[in-house]
């Protein structure tokens, strides 16, 4: 006979693949795995837990966004190849998410937005968008990558690092040229 082990932490479900938080210079980042309309709520509950404010979906839609639209939470689809580095435009529209959460670089702060991204597994689109915004702040690229890779295992693949190894930090200064 099948018989279901209780949950734990006193009888509550939990998460499978539990949320991996990123934190650097004041910026807050989630990695997650793909949630489904099934365990959405569940997915939610974190969600609040760390003020996310975001959601970037780096594969195909698993879920509605509607119950998180619900509760505040936008859903950016940024869609790009399982495996793969982002493209121009998602980098670029990731970068621009950023600027506009994180204004300003400050202690960690409980209260701050929190930005929540995901593929399927969370090992390989999610934490590469991860490891640009880390290099974007200041850290190096490979501090960046292992950085993420103490905190999720098996996270960015051989092809994904040779990107972020060769990753070019954007210029912050604006020179206009009169």
């Amino acid at each position: 006979m099948y018989s279901r082990s209780p949950p734990f932490g006193g009888g509550k479900r939990s998460l499978i693949n539990p949320p991996t938080y990123i934190e650097y210079k004041g910026a807050r980042f989630l990695i997650v795995d793909a949630p489904s309309n099934n365990n959405l709520p569940l997915y939610i509950e974190e969600f609040n837990r760390w003020n996310v404010s975001d959601v970037v979906r780096c594969c195909y839609a698993t879920y509605s966004p509607a119950l998180l639209e619900e509760k505040g939470i936008q859903v950016h689809d940024w869609v790009f190849g399982d495996g793969e580095a982002p493209p121009a435009h998602i980098v670029e529209a990731w970068l621009n998410l950023i600027d506009a959460r994180f204004p300003e670089q400050r202690a960690d702060d409980a209260s701050a937005p929190c930005i929540a991204t995901h593929c399927v597994a969370g090992l390989g689109r999610a934490p590469v968008l991860v490891a640009i915004a880390l290099i974007e702040l200041g850290m190096p690229a490979l501090d960046a990558v292992a950085y993420i890779r103490e905190r999720r295992r098996g996270a960015i693949n051989n092809k994904q690092l040779k990107y972020i190894e060769l990753y070019k930090r954007r210029s912050k200064s604006k020179c206009i040229i009169s």
